[in-house]
């Protein structure tokens, strides 16, 4: 079955950013999948998750997938950051730090100046991903009729922030770091030391128990599994991305700034789109608690654990088809 779908790039000018610094001749790059209804009900905007391109997350768009494109109008804009949009590897003088918010203001202006939709059937999002649409509901109320959060949360936790600092120390380290997330030349060593610090977090010790390490690869060895299987899915970014997109990670609160001023219960509160909130029962950056905690304070929304034992991956199920049955059956559920 055949759809329509397109690509492009938005110029946004000079934007101005939570922070107050400038990130100049900002521009998103973009592909949409499927048709916008003539009353543009059934548009949905899917962000990429950390290192993604709008193309890496292809696979989940299909009748049979997680969002069915012969029904909704599917837009995945590029984060900024990911080398796609403006990143520090396009942009010179890319401001230290781009927040999540930064990056949904400009992803509204894009729906709206461009394919003139004001109002969101639905925000899905994985990881990164996740937590835009969280903001999406969070910063834009009477314009998102639903959220999806697949493995994310409202505010990264402590705990997420020792991963992020961990990843970023391990960059800084580098003999190729110039400061502030630059580098001389793309510092090898530390890339690969950074996905064998990402492979210990992203699936979880019952996956590596499991040996699916092996059984999911043709892997001959742990090391073999890290090198060829596992670090290609980062050494192929610029650190310079990486890293900042980190910061961006880091930061990402919807409670941050103004009308909430830090204060995450009164940001959930003002939200009014439904939510569902899919965390992994494994996952290591965004534990169920984390959207236990949340889903109390929220208005209508559902916490519904995903039943895996890959980690955060499962969030973004490739190989793991229990997980992709799962998340398929809760979003059309969800979506009416």
């Amino acid at each position: 079955m055949a759809w329509d779908s397109d690509a492009g790039r938005f110029d946004l000018g000079d934007v101005t950013l939570e922070s107050g610094d400038v990130l100049a001749g900002a521009f998103l790059t973009w592909k949409s999948y499927g048709t916008l209804a003539p009353d543009r009900s059934n548009a949905v905007v899917f962000p990429t998750s950390y290192s993604a391109q709008a193309s890496d997350q292809d696979w989940l768009i299909a009748p049979d997938g997680i969002l069915d494109p012969t029904r909704w109008f599917v837009v995945v804009p590029d984060m900024f950051g990911n080398g796609s949009s403006s990143s520090p590897s396009n942009t010179s003088n890319y401001p230290a730090l781009v927040t999540t918010a930064d990056n949904v203001r400009a992803q509204r202006r894009l729906l709206v100046e461009h394919f003139g939709i004001d109002r969101l059937a639905c925000a899905y999002g994985f990881s990164m991903g996740a937590q835009q649409s969280y903001h999406w509901a969070a910063l834009f109320p009477e314009a998102v009729e639903r959220a999806i959060v697949v493995c994310g949360s409202a505010r990264t936790a402590e705990h997420n922030k020792v991963f992020l600092l961990s990843l970023m120390a391990t960059l800084e380290a580098a003999p190729e770091h110039t400061g502030g997330g630059r580098f001389s030349a793309q510092p090898a060593g530390a890339m690969r030391a950074f996905a064998r610090i990402y492979a210990a977090w992203a699936m979880s010790q019952d996956w590596y128990r499991a040996g699916l390490h092996y059984a999911s690869t043709d892997a001959a060895s742990l090391d073999d599994f890290l090198d060829r299987h596992w670090s290609p899915g980062f050494t192929r970014r610029r650190a310079e991305d990486l890293y900042a997109q980190a910061a961006t990670w880091l930061h990402s609160d919807i409670a941050a700034g103004p009308p909430h001023g830090g204060d995450l219960v009164a940001a959930l509160g003002a939200i009014r789109a439904r939510v569902l909130l899919l965390p992994s029962r494994t996952d290591l950056y965004f534990p169920v608690a984390d959207n236990a905690d949340e889903v109390a304070h929220l208005r209508h929304a559902e916490l519904r654990p995903i039943p895996s034992i890959w980690g955060h991956r499962a969030g973004n199920p490739v190989g793991d088809a229990p997980a992709r049955d799962f998340l398929r059956k809760a979003v059309a559920d969800w979506l009416g």
